[in-house]
């Protein structure tokens, strides 16, 4: 494990390189530990590929910032080793109904062509795959979904959209995720769920979380219509 700091108040604990599930089932091992420690000054715990973000109140840590970091350094290391032994978080299979191509998914035909795919076979193969929830954030309640095929990754969108619509399903570099709400984006859209992923009143706020398990399954733009 290496320790980095984030600013001034924060340490980023790096895991792993890769984005396999071995590495992620270690840092929400190491989240969960940290998060069970208790700890007054630790204020957020950002999971994400490979790394473990640990945000802290500094003046309840240390008189100055060497001192904070060193000791969020050390709770982080003896959490480590707890967490090492300790059990895998419980993760959920999420089923995410999604209505391919048309206004749903106006990139899905250009995407195809430039995968050398027909639309039929991208959707084939999008909606074959177990994905990974390894980070949420750019958004709330944005996931990034690992284990997009490689027969499906592309470049994003040389020129973003100023806005892209909420329950748009996107695919972007070697990831796909889906936009909770209306936002600017530049990955490649080729379908929308009706699904609501973030509500502020909800408990939690986001439906999904790092460790969920995602498939996504084709619906007719009837069906669509019809569930929203």
């Amino acid at each position: 494990m290496k320790l980095e700091p984030l600013g001034d108040s924060a340490v980023v604990a790096t895991l792993g390189e890769d984005t396999s599930p071995e590495t992620l089932a270690s840092v929400l091992r190491l989240a969960d530990a940290v998060a069970a420690a208790g700890s007054p000054a630790i204020t957020d715990l950002v999971p994400s590929f490979g790394t473990l973000t640990a945000f802290y109140d500094r003046p309840r840590v240390g008189e100055n910032a060497a001192e904070a970091y060193a000791a969020v350094c050390r709770l982080l290391e003896a959490c480590a080793g707890r967490g090492a032994v300790g059990p895998p978080r419980a993760s959920r299979s999420v089923e995410v109904p999604v209505c391919y191509g048309g206004a749903c998914g106006p990139d899905l035909e250009a995407l195809s062509t430039l995968l050398g795919r027909t639309p039929a076979e991208v959707v084939g193969l999008h909606s074959s795959i177990e994905y990974l929830v390894h980070a949420v954030g750019f958004t709330p309640g944005f996931p990034y979904l690992g284990g997009l095929p490689e027969a499906l990754r592309a470049p994003r969108r040389s020129t973003p959209r100023v806005q892209v619509p909420a329950g748009s399903v996107g695919i972007g570099g070697s990831q796909t995720g889906i936009y909770p709400v209306a936002s600017p984006g530049g990955w490649h859209l080729i379908g929308r769920t009706p699904l609501r992923l973030f509500s502020p009143a909800g408990q939690p706020a986001a439906l999904l979380r790092p460790g969920d398990r995602v498939w996504f399954t084709p619906m007719t733009q009837e069906q669509f219509e019809s569930w929203r």
